[in-house]
């Protein structure tokens, strides 16, 4: 790694015949240092998180950061070609991190354990070139697709049902995003997750779907050829940005699909990062307040993610301290030790100046991960802050390039 830069140096030889990349390299548009150079964020190791690392690596992108929660199970190795039997209980992506560095150990792949809206700050969206999904959920999609909008960070969206596949590409701010894409009935499962109890939330996301390894091994193919073609948009324009494309393996048949961009969709909403204050780790939410709503009459500070700041139970009358992001939070957390009653959440997703419990939490107190944004705002105007956390060694490196 080179210290200017903090990327990863990967010695090129694609004038050598004999070289790793050289028959990439015979691409009359190709640049083998782009993707040397490249950062790509990996959101799942499921079924085509496996193919999505596994292209990268062979293709030689320089640093992969793949993010996942699970754990491997033995109905994943038909459709996940990084696992074997003995990783069974492991972490996914500590599995899929060390089989991609056996496929090529000049790529540095980076293992984030854990669920993508709690350990990968907004801030950090922004240190890639192209975000990849290998997602099973809307709500992560919607997740993902705020995060991407808000860094003008690219991002390709692939789905897979039994041996169908779709595989969509978002080019913020100017194509249509993915909730541009979604119907009446999205936004009514959307709103039923979001309104349904703690005890409840995790049973919605329990479902599983049907997935072959061919179905994953096709669509993810596609996603990194998308994820090349972006990192040379100005050598060959013909993305499908703004556009997607579906895979029926019943007949082979395949159609592209545009989507139009709706003028008042409530993702499009652009963050000016470039020249943000960067806050340090013993920083308060009160210093920050003070630093970056100067100038701003009654600011807040708007938060990236709804934090739980108590659990009360209406049963028995207690009342615990959380302060923890909502989506951290489990089935156990929600039974109340007491009595056993099901506890409701006091949720929090802007601190104003009167709060004083709040104003005295730096960002690392409250769950925030490295490199979030938070936000001074007064009425239209806004000022954003980047806040650093303690971070782990997985995201330090990046964390680093940034501030330096």
């Amino acid at each position: 790694m080179t210290a200017a830069s903090g990327r990863l140096a990967i010695e090129l030889d694609d004038g050598d015949e004999r070289g790793r990349y050289h028959r990439q390299s015979l691409i009359s548009w190709w640049d083998q240092d782009r993707l040397a150079n490249a950062r790509v964020l990996v959101v799942g190791a499921g079924a085509l998180g496996n193919e999505l690392l596994k292209n990268l690596t062979l293709l030689g992108v320089g640093t992969i950061v793949v993010v996942d929660l699970d754990r491997v199970e033995n109905s994943n190795l038909s459709r996940c070609v990084l696992f074997r039997e003995d990783d069974e209980g492991r972490s996914k992506v500590e599995v899929a991190a060390q089989a991609a560095r056996r496929l090529n150990a000049g790529v540095r792949v980076i293992p984030v354990h854990g669920d993508v809206r709690t350990t990968i700050g907004l801030g950090a969206f922004a240190q890639f070139d192209v975000v990849l999904g290998g997602l099973d959920n809307r709500e992560a999609r919607l997740h993902v697709n705020q995060c991407c909008w808000k860094t003008t960070t690219p991002w390709v969206d692939g789905a897979i049902e039994g041996l169908m596949g779709t595989v969509r590409v978002f080019e913020p701010p100017h194509s249509a995003c993915y909730e541009c894409t979604m119907n009446a009935r999205d936004f009514e499962l959307l709103a039923a997750r979001r309104a349904c109890s703690l005890l409840t939330r995790d049973e919605m996301l329990g479902g599983k779907i049907p997935t072959t390894a061919t179905s994953a091994s096709i669509i993810a193919a596609m996603q990194v050829q998308e994820a090349v073609k972006l990192l040379h948009r100005d050598r060959i324009p013909a993305t499908l940005s703004g556009k997607g494309v579906a895979y029926n393996g019943l007949t082979h048949d395949s159609y592209v699909v545009s989507y139009g961009r709706q003028p008042h969709c409530l993702s499009h909403d652009t963050y000016e990062l470039a020249g943000a204050v960067v806050a340090g780790e013993d920083a308060t939410m009160g210093d920050i307040l003070r630093s970056a709503g100067d100038g701003l009459p009654g600011a807040v500070l708007d938060l990236e993610r709804e934090i739980v700041t108590a659990l009360c139970c209406a049963s028995c009358g207690s009342s615990e301290d959380v302060f923890r992001p909502l989506d951290e939070l489990s089935v156990a957390d929600a039974r109340c030790p007491g009595c056993g009653s099901e506890r409701r959440p006091e949720v929090v997703h802007s601190i104003a100046g009167d709060d004083g419990a709040l104003l005295a939490l730096t960002a690392g107190a409250l769950g925030l991960p490295p490199l979030d944004v938070v936000t001074a705002r007064s009425g239209e105007r806004r000022r954003h802050v980047l806040v650093r956390t303690p971070s782990d060694d997985a995201l330090g490196a990046l964390e680093r390039d940034r501030v330096a």
